[in-house]
């Protein structure tokens, strides 16, 4: 049988606790959430605390039984011992035992997988040079910093080579190099042809590794798409600007700009000399024309453009905006 080209199909899924214990309430965690995730590339959920994430993540590793709709992962069903084995984890908060080194640890690990020594053996030198702790793996694991022991963690879910690995925040609390270090070993999984699921709240890392990304509100699925396609539905994409950034004074700016349509002149640097001074400008680019004009005239007024950029909304503005939007509704019981 063909595989699909999915690596997680989920459809109509939805999942309700219950909480209190007198006056039983009903909380809908997950509300008729359906989405896909194509093998080989980096899919990112996000959403606030409390949004159904992790909900989510537990459904797919089969820890959680959903109250209605379906899941498969690998054109398995979720949660069957094929489909687990099929898979990687790293949690948000993996806990080492304290007396294991680096080796024993992904020793450990490995024959959870049901891997033979041997297999275990092939496998442990690419993964420690892969997440560079080479020379470290004797080093006893509570010595490790916080990094490298997020870097042990992503080497023991990669361990028995799973074709898709589901991270829940594995940047968390890293310093730049370890985030970028982090980012490295996310870029080459991609490269193997592996399908990466992560859960994540640092936004500036998503929008640099996701090929697409779901947004995730009080239960709900409120987005999914490319980083493009979800700043595109931003309410502010459509207000077409240009920045620009020119050397000169605001009385040189505003002299040269005269006939053109900007919104606003606002000075950046200042200085008693115009050539040093810098002025940002607003100008309107719903209409190109208008933003060729701004240029030709600035230039024929010989001042210096310094810099130029398109607005474009960010990963964090339209999150905080469907977020926003969702947190305004009313609650459902």
């Amino acid at each position: 049988m063909q595989s699909s080209a999915m690596a997680i199909e989920v459809a109509d899924l939805s999942k309700t606790y219950k909480e209190g214990l007198v006056f039983r309430k009903l909380h809908n965690a997950l509300n008729d959430i359906t989405l896909s995730v194509q093998r080989g590339e980096v899919f990112g959920l996000l959403g606030p605390n409390g949004a159904g994430k992790t909900t989510l993540i537990k459904i797919l590793l089969g820890i959680l039984h959903p109250n209605q709709g379906t899941a498969r992962v690998l054109d398995m069903s979720a949660g069957s011992k094929s489909a687990r084995r099929k898979i990687g984890y790293l949690p948000e908060n993996l806990i080492f035992p304290r007396h294991h080194t680096g080796r024993s640890a992904l020793y450990f690990y490995g024959r959870l997988s049901e891997m033979s020594d041997a297999q275990i053996a092939s496998k442990e030198r690419e993964l420690f040079d892969l997440v560079s702790l080479t020379g470290r793996e004797h080093e006893p694991v509570r010595r490790y910093s916080k990094g490298m022991r997020q870097r042990l963690g992503l080497a023991q879910s990669m361990l028995h080579d799973p074709d898709l690995l589901i991270f829940d925040e594995p940047t968390d609390g890293l310093d730049p190099m370890g985030r970028s270090q982090i980012r490295d070993v996310l870029c080459q999984l991609k490269q193997r042809g592996k399908t990466v699921f992560l859960n994540s709240h640092i936004l500036q890392e998503v929008e640099l590794i996701c090929d697409r990304v779901a947004i995730m509100a009080l239960g709900k699925l409120r987005g999914i798409g490319t980083i493009d396609e979800l700043i595109q539905n931003h309410p502010d994409a459509s207000k077409a600007t240009v920045i620009v950034e020119v050397l000169g004074s605001a009385q040189q700016v505003q002299d040269a700009t005269q006939n053109c349509v900007i919104s606003r002149i606002q000075t950046v640097q200042d200085s008693n000399d115009s050539q040093s001074a810098i002025q940002r400008i607003a100008v309107d680019a719903s209409n190109q024309e208008n933003v060729d004009k701004v240029v030709d005239q600035l230039r024929a007024a010989s001042v210096s453009i310094y810099r130029m950029e398109r607005f474009r909304p960010t990963l964090e503005q339209v999150f905080m905006s469907i977020v926003g939007s969702a947190s305004a509704q009313p609650k459902e019981n």
